[in-house]
């Protein structure tokens, strides 16, 4: 058993390279794997960063996702504020309370579920496309393509009018950005959550064939789900569903076009294993979901050698993990045809992301149709000066601004290789 005296501030500061995790994080996981950090707040929890020791806190029983068990690592500001909800989401509830709420969602986002529903993403996506190729140049590919696309399909997932979404996004961007004070974020949590009340209890007497719809009629009116549970749960959906696939999609088309030959072939193949790789490959070189799981242990255990006490925050960090050389070969390279799928982009155990196959599912189609549609697509700013999010809980940038030489010269419907491969 080994302890560390050295403390580190956390969240740390990313370096030159936007796509890169913070430099701090290299020296950390090679000598110090299990370290302590330093929060905002004076508070000091444990950062653990080998991809073996964070998959092994993120299945352990003993540490606890619930933010309302003392001890709990609250990483910024925007976190304390959530953290005083009444109705917190599954996602940072423990067994059994998670698992039956859980339950009642898996349905709708098994991978069958899911791909039905690649007819509507591809609809969406060369709709979003078409409107691209009429309008001006350079466009935002943010507010064209990578926002309103897992948008819309969230929405009409949920049974959510998108003529809403300016607000939505508004409140759910103060929730998410690191900064916020904990009255703001809350504000905002309970702007959101008065306005999906309103669409949940509406659905009680009007019954709609979306999710909100049927687990309004087949839950909540069996008495298996409070309002409030529901409305905290389309809360989760709502925000997870749109914010963290707009920035993936964002932010891989970047890094491809800074890779033009492996983009080339991404755009290019009818090889479904190829766009099904490429897709994992940016999730793990990228990992937007960047400041560390939280969690908090609830009986002394040993983590890689160090003893965590009862009590104490652990921050288990999937950026730091997806970059690990005992778990990836060269792993700071784009490899579009790298094998290996045991990435923990979207968390690992119990809790690993309920949504994942819908976001595989989005970019699948996305990537491959953009570069199509728009074969000699171009960011007319250099990638160093945009405006990236450090600042918000899903990293990402604001905007990128696009051009290409034509108008939308490329395929508009060319061959999705993965459907046909599911089919």
């Amino acid at each position: 058993m080994t302890t560390t005296e050295q403390t580190t501030t956390f969240p740390m500061a990313r370096g030159a390279c936007p796509f890169d995790p913070p430099p701090a994080l290299r020296p950390l996981r090679e000598h110090r794997p299990v370290s302590r950090v330093r929060l905002w707040n004076g508070t000091e929890a444990w950062l653990v960063t080998r991809h073996a020791d964070v998959r092994a806190v993120l299945a352990d029983p003993r540490l606890s996702a619930d933010m309302r068990t003392p001890g709990y690592p609250l990483i910024s500001p925007a976190r304390a504020g959530r953290a005083g909800q009444d109705t917190p989401p599954f996602i940072v509830l423990d067994d059994p309370e998670h698992s039956r709420l859980r339950r009642m969602l898996i349905s709708d986002f098994t991978m069958r579920s899911t791909e039905s529903l690649r007819p509507m993403v591809t609809g969406i996506v060369d709709d979003l496309l078409d409107a691209m190729a009429a309008g001006p140049r350079p466009v935002d590919l943010v507010t064209a393509f990578a926002l309103p696309l897992p948008s819309l399909v969230i929405c009409r997932m949920l049974g959510v009018p998108y003529g809403d979404h300016e607000f939505f996004q508004a409140v759910s961007a103060r929730m998410l950005t690191s900064a916020s004070a904990p009255e703001e974020v809350a504000a905002a949590s309970d702007e959101l959550r008065a306005y999906l009340r309103g669409l949940v209890e509406a659905k009680v007497d009007d019954p709609t064939d979306d999710l909100l719809g049927r687990l309004v009629q087949r839950r909540v009116r069996a008495g298996e789900l409070s309002v409030d549970e529901a409305v905290s749960t389309a809360s989760l959906l709502l925000i997870a569903g749109h914010e963290t696939t707009a920035n993936q999609l964002a932010l891989g088309t970047l890094v491809l076009l800074d890779h033009p030959e492996q983009a080339a072939e991404l755009r290019d193949t009818s090889d479904p294993t190829v766009v099904v790789r490429a897709v994992e490959e940016l999730l793990r070189l990228l990992t937007i979901v960047h400041n560390a799981r939280a969690r908090v242990a609830t009986e002394d255990l040993e983590i890689g050698g160090v003893r965590i006490a009862a009590g104490e925050g652990v921050l288990a960090s999937s950026e730091s993990a997806n970059r690990d050389p005992e778990a990836f070969a060269d792993p700071d390279r784009l490899d579009i045809h790298r094998a290996e799928r045991h990435h923990v982009a979207f968390g690992f155990g119990v809790h690993q992301c309920l949504g994942q196959p819908l976001a595989r599912l989005e970019l699948q189609v996305a990537y491959p149709a953009l570069l199509r549609r728009f074969p000699d697509l171009r960011v007319t700013r250099d990638p160093d000066e945009l405006d990236y999010r450090s600042d918000k809980v899903v990293y990402g940038v604001r905007e990128v601004p696009v051009s290409w030489g034509s108008a939308g010269k490329g395929s508009r419907r060319s061959p999705d290789p993965v459907a046909h491969s599911a089919a």
